[in-house]
């Protein structure tokens, strides 16, 4: 019955007599430890530690002061939470020390990687701070770059704008194309310039010739009797943006190459050519390459559109310039609506961590939507949408602590992840080696 007891415990119980010798032990204690009965069992445990089996004897302290003991005791590279419980005899003397153990590996693994992720969390906090203080940030016509990627973009801008050559931005919705243009435009000798935008995936389909390249009276029916001049006419001497020029018709797309070859327009209805000093700046969102491959883009359009591309960034590839838009979009916001919101470091840390699909105006939009619907100044990550802490007035049952270090742990590994590329440089950044990242990918489902 005794032996089936102690046997039947699923933590590890080890009994040692008033003299120190080990008596007893159960089956988990092996299982836990990896130390067998032939090392403890009738042995002193002053050999036992001093042999290294054990760091430390916890009997023996218990012996010594005659009271429970509890110790952190390493065996086999485990930590373990030991303690020592004395049964007295009749005269009140230990006649035999009782003793758990509990092992707590994993919780000083976790706060281990409590303490890492913390670190990092203090590192990009003060990473922000130092970010709203410097000088070199480049700030300029909505345009607020510090990270490498878009200061590349931004320079390229500048090199380019003293020439009349056909520039294209490419890069997802909302990620500033149209911005890039202004400062093109801004920067070129033709600032003082019209400077003409179109949008072709505004205009129908039907009326886009038209309003490109103008039109004779009476050309059609409800045409202006005086006809009217295109926009290309109208950008003459400046610059035209065609933005979502991926839009195009595939059925004007020969008469705009023309244009762009010959720099002349002739009107609908028309007959002479007007010629025409134009700077093209276009833009789009779309593969051009893979619509030319399905005949939905003429090749020859664009080789002449692509002389200069310039591909403008994600806002998650730039991880360093989001507290500085976030800052500059709640400046905005507050002196549109005189208010004085703030930006807690809990929020700029989430807008770190997530992925903006929408880019920039996404960003735009949702920090105007928090300045005028927060109750508070400040604006806490339980105010974001795509925030993991729930809302201070939310019924929503927090999370666990495990729950919060995998979300956290998850956030961190994936912006490292974006920031360096490859699972050793990340893994040297987060301070972990490569091979716990990767275990911690495979967990996490990254």
């Amino acid at each position: 019955m005794y032996e089936n007891v102690i046997n039947a415990s699923y933590d590890p119980i080890f009994i040692a007599d008033k003299h120190g010798y080990g008596i007893k032990m159960n089956e988990a204690y092996t299982r836990v430890t990896g130390i067998t009965e032939e090392q403890l069992i009738g042995r002193h445990l002053k050999d036992i530690v001093k042999d290294g089996i054990i760091s430390e004897s916890v009997s023996l302290k218990v012996l010594q002061e005659k009271r429970r003991v509890t110790i952190i005791q390493h065996v086999n590279g485990k930590d373990l939470l030991v303690t020592g419980n004395p049964i007295f005899d009749e005269n009140g003397d230990v006649s035999y020390v009782v003793t758990n153990l509990r092992d707590i590996s994993a919780l000083k693994h976790l706060e281990q990687e409590l303490t890492q992720t913390k670190a990092l969390a203090d590192r990009y906090l003060q990473q922000i701070k130092v970010y709203q203080h410097r000088e070199d940030i480049i700030r300029h016509e909505g345009v607020i770059a510090n990270s490498p990627k878009m200061l590349r973009v931004i320079h390229l801008a500048q090199k380019v704008a003293p020439f009349n050559s056909t520039v294209l931005l490419l890069g997802e919705s909302g990620v500033g194309k149209e911005v890039i243009a202004n400062l093109i435009q801004k920067w070129s000798p033709r600032s003082d310039k019209p400077f003409i935008k179109v949008n072709c995936a505004a205009i129908p389909k039907e009326l886009i010739e038209s309003e490109l390249f103008g039109y004779e009276k009476g050309a059609f029916t409800g045409a202006d009797s005086r006809g009217r001049p295109g926009l290309f006419e109208q950008a003459h001497t400046g610059t035209i943006f065609l933005d979502e020029i991926g839009e195009m018709p595939l059925s004007l797309q020969g008469k705009l190459l023309r244009v762009l070859q010959e720099f002349e327009v002739t009107r609908i209805g028309g007959r002479r050519t007007i010629k025409i000093d134009v700077r093209v700046i276009s833009a789009t969102n779309q593969d051009l390459e893979s619509l030319v491959k399905k005949g939905k883009f003429r090749e020859d359009l664009y080789y002449r559109l692509n002389i200069i591309p310039i591909n403008i960034p994600p806002l998650r590839e730039r991880q360093e310039d989001i507290p500085l838009l976030a800052h500059y979009f709640l400046n905005q916001a507050n002196q549109k609506y005189r208010l004085k919101k703030q930006l807690t470091d809990d929020a700029l840390l989430a807008m770190k961590s997530y992925a903006w699909p929408g880019n920039v105006r996404e960003m735009q939009n949702l920090i105007e939507r928090l300045v005028i619907t927060t109750e508070t100044d400040d604006i806490t990550a339980s105010h974001l949408p795509f925030s993991c802490s729930p809302s201070p007035d939310s019924n929503e049952t927090p999370k666990n602590l495990k729950d919060m270090v995998r979300d956290l742990e998850r956030e961190l590994i994936l912006k490292a992840m974006s920031e360096y590329k490859t699972t050793r440089k990340a893994a040297q950044a987060l301070g972990i080696s490569q091979s716990a990242l990767v275990k911690k990918m495979q967990r996490l489902g990254i």
